[in-house]
This record gives structure tokens, C-alpha cells and sequence, in this order.
């Protein structure tokens, strides 16, 4: 690994480690990625043989000084340096493409065999597959979607996942099931290391070691194959074919309708994308793939819309935001409610649960309409804010919900990941806070779960310091997401001409 520090480069610069690279401005960075800031005479970019970064007394007379500013790791944060972002990347070689690869089979061995024993903590995490899903999967075979089941809270792309382990019919469904979330990790995984054709980025390593932090959850939940919808969405928006230019967009729209008809959510990758013909191309595409999917479910199988009523009736869950004020509230003894098993989770009932529902509700709607006025007042577009747009908006709604099921940090991990495979985020204190809350969530459910369900101290500290963190990284990736493209991006220098 090389990382590249404040320091005058030796001549001739290196076009992948030198001040471009840091400063976006190489020959891998996107021809938009930093305006102005094209070389020309006296402008300083790339500097000849001679021109040294510190000039000193005998530099010449006539002309400007055309020195680099002082770097801004020495006076700002380390997130916004030009070390830090030029030392986020790895350069590529059979070394670091193969370290990913053993580490993702070491993680994912680990992870498969505490399934298999599944006894950790409460236990029973693969019950959801062999005997919930199973049972869907059953119900699929006579023609309906789940009637009357107050479990089945998912729309009807949901159950083309549920269906999809019988493409394997000589693996039993639980074995059929695994190996297909496997293999959409290991998509993701693949697509986020060649998401820049010449380095393996920490985007491709943050979901590698950031999903086994949830233990043997996400084996056993169905959000993996959502979030590589999402995640192979959001590439295929900032991807780059100059050869067929809509493409991208489109491809992009298609994958965001589809998973927005599997779980909702995956929809939001959309409203970071650029004004203009790549966002009408992902906005039809998205609408006229979720159109026809769902007319095609509605005409091959019955109750296909029952999934609304079972939704809205939905209270607090224990591991909510709003869950975990009542849990402070019981633990303290101002609050006489208890946690109760209900739509398939463990919900709170009791005085004052149902305006603490009402409550995040009003503030979904808040965040949505926070959404929409950033969208208005956003000026500032790089080829990173589609991917830093979407894990804002998904930060947002999951801390407003009734609901935060531990499976959603794979989601939260997913979208963190892609954002880090672009050099121009800033979403990346973001992403490092995301994955101690990752593992906050995984101690929660499944280890100290009968101690949250209690509402006894260890489960009330961990959800404290889990949801505490969730509301910080929300509302950091929010202020950081306004700052970064609400204010329009300044001139260029007097010294630099402008093309």
C-alpha cells in the first residue's frame, strides 16, 4: 500500500500518486470532478522540469507564484485533507485483490458456520429462512401471496426472493436460500472492487469486514440481495460509458425499480442523480420496470397488495429510536408499559406508544420533505453526491422509523461502501461511525436480546449507544451532504485561465 503525503513530488510526476491523484484530477478522475482547475500556462497543475513546489528567493521575477496552498491536512479535518483522500485508495495487484478474496472467505466461512450452530445468544436466526420464508415459499406454489398473515409486511417483489431458491431444487430450501445470498454478496463484493478499474478501494473492504460485524444475520434475512440491488444501481448511475452515455441511467432506474418493488428503500438511490437526461431516463426507467413487475405478479398471483394493511398496523419496535425512549422511560420507572411479540417483533404497549408511533411518522415526513428541499436548493453535482444523497436519505429514514430490525444495517453498510469507491465523498466519518453501530446491533440481537426485550441495563446501555450513534451519523451525513452542494463552487484562482 502507498500513501501519498504533503510533500513536493519528485519530477516527472506520477499521473496515479502525485498532486492530480490526490486532488481528483488524474486521468482515472471524472472530466467533471474538478472544475477549473485545467493545466495551461502558468496555471500551476502539472508543473515542468524544474518548476519545484517551493520557489524561494531565486525563483524568478515577472510572474505570479504558481506554488501549491499550504495543505489542508495540517489546518482542517483530516476527512477533508488530500492525504486523507488519496491515502483511501490501494493501488491494485494481484497482492490486494487477493487479500480481498481470502478475507471474504474466511468472513463468509465464519459467518456460515455460526448459522449452521446457530446458538448464539437467543438462538434460532435461521428460523426465519426454513420456517417463515418456507412457509411463503409454499403459499407462492398455490398461486397467492400470504393472506391474512400478519408477518407478510413486504411488497410483492419481495416474493421473487422468496421464490428464488427453488432454481436450486437439489439444495433443500435453507441450503438453497444461503447460497444465493452468498452469491449476492459476492456480487457486491465484485462490483464494488472494480468500481475503479485500476485500485481496490475501502469501499470493496468496508462491506467485506463490515457485514461479519452483524454475525450470521445477513445469511439469514433477504436485505442482502436488496442491497445489491441498490449498490449495483447506484454504480451503474455514476458509471462512466461515453460510447452509449444514457445507458448508465437507465440500467441504474431499471435496478432501482426492482428493488424498490422487493423492499421500498431502494428507490432513494435516485434522488442524488444530476438534473437533466440521466435523471428523466432513471426516473421512467424505475417507474416503467416497478409498472410492469407489479402488474405481472397482480396477474399471476392473487392478494398481491395485502402487505399494506399488515404495514400500517405496525406499532413501536423495542429497538427504535422511539423503543428506545420507553425503554429509558421503563428502566427508570417513570414508564408502566411492557414489550410484547406482534407483527413478528417485540413492540412496546402501553400509555403514550401510540403518539411516540405518530411521532415518527410526523418526523418521516419531515425528513422527506428535508429530502425534496435539498434537492431544490443542491447546485453543487459530482460524480459522488448520487451516492452520498442515497446514504443520507436512508440514514434519515431508518432513524425516523417505527422499525430498525438489525438486518438494516446491511443496508446502511452497502450504501456506506459505495460511497468510499468515489475519491470526491464525504461521506466517509459516515461510513467509519456505521461500523461500531454494525456491531452494537449484532451484541443487541442476537447476544444480549433477552436483556433488551427485559429492558434490563446491559440491553438498555447497548440500544442507547447503537441508536445514539445511528442519530449522529443521520444527521452528520445530512449537514455534510447541504454543505457540500447547496453552496456553488467557488471561481477559479485569478492565476489559472479560464477556458
Amino acid at each position: 500500500m502507498t500513501t501519498h503525503r504533503n510533500r513536493t513530488p519528485p519530477p516527472p510526476p506520477d499521473p496515479d500518486s502525485g498532486p492530480d491523484a490526490a486532488r481528483g484530477t488524474g486521468p482515472h478522475a471524472s472530466p467533471s470532478s474538478d472544475p477549473g482547475t485545467a493545466p495551461g500556462p502558468g496555471a500551476g497543475a502539472d508543473p515542468g522540469p524544474g518548476a519545484g513546489a517551493d520557489p524561494g528567493p531565486g525563483a524568478g521575477t515577472g510572474a505570479k507564484s504558481t506554488c501549491a496552498p499550504p495543505p489542508t491536512a495540517l489546518t482542517g479535518s483530516p476527512f477533508d485533507s488530500d492525504t486523507f483522500t488519496s491515502a483511501t485508495f490501494v493501488q491494485v495487484g494481484p497482492g490486494p485483490a487477493l487479500a480481498l478474496t481470502v478475507v471474504w472467505t474466511l468472513t463468509r466461512a465464519g459467518m456460515l458456520l455460526l448459522l449452521l450452530r446457530d446458538s448464539l445468544g437467543v438462538g434460532g436466526v435461521g428460523r426465519e429462512v426454513y420456517v417463515l420464508y418456507q412457509h411463503w415459499y409454499r403459499q407462492f406454489g398455490h398461486g397467492t401471496f400470504p393472506v391474512n398473515d400478519v408477518t407478510w409486511q413486504y411488497p410483492p417483489g419481495a416474493g421473487l426472493v422468496i421464490m428464488s431458491p427453488g432454481a436450486l431444487p437439489w439444495l433443500t430450501y435453507f441450503q438453497a436460500f444461503v447460497a444465493l445470498t452468498l452469491l449476492a454478496d459476492a456480487a457486491v463484493t465484485l462490483a464494488l472492487a472494480r468500481a475503479d478499474s485500476s485500485r481496490v478501494t475501502h469501499g470493496a473492504w468496508v462491506w467485506v469486514c463490515g457485514l461479519p460485524l452483524l454475525l450470521h444475520i445477513p445469511l439469514a434475512r433477504y436485505d442482502v440481495q436488496v442491497t445489491a440491488l441498490a449498490v449495483l444501481a447506484l454504480l451503474a448511475l455514476t458509471s462512466r460509458t461515453p460510447a452509449v452515455p444514457r445507458l448508465g441511467g437507465m440500467l441504474g432506474g431499471v435496478l432501482a425499480g426492482l428493488g424498490a418493488l422487493v423492499k421500498v428503500w431502494p428507490v432513494l438511490a435516485l434522488i442524488g442523480t444530476p438534473r437533466g437526461r440521466t435523471t428523466r431516463d432513471a426516473w421512467i426507467a424505475a417507474a416503467a420496470t416497478a409498472a410492469t413487475l407489479l402488474a405481472t405478479l397482480a396477474l399471476f398471483f392473487s392478494h398481491s397488495l395485502g402487505f399494506l394493511r399488515q404495514q400500517g398496523s405496525r406499532g413501536v419496535q423495542i429497538e427504535s429510536l422511539g423503543g428506545t425512549a420507553l425503554a429509558l422511560a421503563q428502566w427508570a420507572g417513570a414508564w408502566p408499559g411492557t414489550a410484547q411479540y406482534r407483527y413478528g417483533a417485540f413492540e412496546y404497549v402501553g400509555p403514550y406508544v401510540s403518539s411516540v408511533g405518530r411521532l415518527a411518522l410526523l418526523l418521516t415526513v419531515l425528513a422527506f420533505v428535508w429530502v425534496l428541499v435539498w434537492r431544490l436548493r443542491a447546485r453543487t453535482w459530482t460524480e459522488a453526491t448520487p451516492l452520498d444523497a442515497a446514504l443520507a436519505a436512508v440514514l434519515l429514514f431508518t432513524v425516523t422509523s417505527r422499525v430498525i430490525s438489525p438486518q438494516y444495517m446491511i443496508w446502511l453498510l452497502g450504501l456506506a461502501a459505495v460511497c468510499l469507491t468515489s475519491r470526491r465523498t464525504v461521506m466517509r466519518p459516515v461510513a467509519l461511525m456505521l461500523l461500531p453501530a454494525a456491531g452494537l446491533s449484532s451484541l443487541a440481537y442476537p447476544v444480549l436480546y433477552d436483556d433488551v426485550v427485559a429492558g434490563s441495563l446491559p440491553g438498555v446501555a447497548v440500544m442507547v449507544v447503537r441508536n445514539g450513534l445511528l442519530l449522529a451519523c443521520a444527521l452528520l451525513a445530512a449537514r455534510r451532504l447541504w454543505t457540500s452542494t447547496t453552496r456553488p463552487e467557488p471561481p477559479p484562482p485569478a492565476s489559472q485561465p479560464q477556458e
